[in-house]
């Protein structure tokens, strides 16, 4: 980053992330390497303790936006500036792979709409994971979890089930829990409620609440719009994809 970028970024002290003209291209090979890019110019900023939605139709590249600051994706072009818990600013378009992975370890979380993980690991294993990855012991990490896990409402006789036999409701308490035990500033969700019935929601909204109570910035995809209107304090649209390609045969 150049120092006019980081000065002019530093004059808003709460800003979190910054997404500067991103592209994402896709080459589909299996289609006579036609080249679609979903995301061409997008632009926007999120503040500490904001819960930014990106809305759009089918295909508007909303999982790819996710997928890119992960960095799932490697971005095509452009910049995703994030404040780093120390103060400095880092590019995550560009930086070092090694330097992504810590920082998805102590700072950025992403909760996906299936819940997936090893089928015969215990639900406060599954949680207690990321906090042995940062160097916590064992004992400390699986008392964390267990924490969660209770807040979470998932019943004492489930932590040491395996979460595969969990009902979908359960499973996503157990995927947030994951997510957000590490204690992430910012939190990507990717249609988390979308086949959840309505009580398993309401139980996955509260742990939501939790989450939002200490400070945790989020930026997830949501289709109800009931939920996009009451939790959103920042509504980022795409417009839809309309299939366009270009023959990039040979490139």
């Amino acid at each position: 980053m150049s120092e006019q970028v980081s000065r002019r970024m530093d004059l808003d002290n709460d800003l979190l992330l910054s997404v500067e003209h991103l592209r994402k291209r896709f080459c589909l090979h299996l289609l006579d390497k036609l080249l679609v890019e979903p995301i061409e110019d997008l632009s926007f900023r999120l503040k500490e303790g904001e819960f930014g939605v990106i809305a759009g139709p089918s295909g508007a590249g909303k999982t790819t936006v996710l997928k890119c600051i992960y960095r799932s994706y490697l971005p095509s072009g452009g910049s995703i500036y994030y404040r780093l818990v120390k103060g400095s600013w880092v590019d995550l378009a560009t930086c070092p792979e090694r330097e992504v992975l810590e920082i998805r370890k102590r700072e950025i979380a992403l909760v996906t709409q299936f819940f997936q993980c090893a089928p015969r690991i215990p639900a406060e294993e599954v949680v207690a994971r990321p906090r042995l990855e940062q160097g916590k012991k064992h004992e400390e990490a699986v008392e964390e979890a267990r924490d969660l896990l209770r807040r979470f409402k998932i019943p004492e006789k489930l932590w040491k089930a395996y979460p595969v036999t969990f009902s979908g409701g359960e499973q996503q308490r157990v995927n947030l829990a994951r997510a957000i035990v590490q204690k992430p500033r910012l939190l990507l969700l990717d249609e988390p409620t979308a086949s959840l019935d309505e009580k398993s929601m309401h139980s996955f909204l509260q742990a939501l609440d939790e989450v939002r109570q200490h400070d945790t910035t989020c930026l997830a995809i949501f289709h109800d719009q009931t939920l996009i209107s009451t939790l959103a304090t920042q509504l980022i649209r795409l417009a839809p994809y309309d299939s366009r390609g270009v023959d990039v045969k040979g490139a």
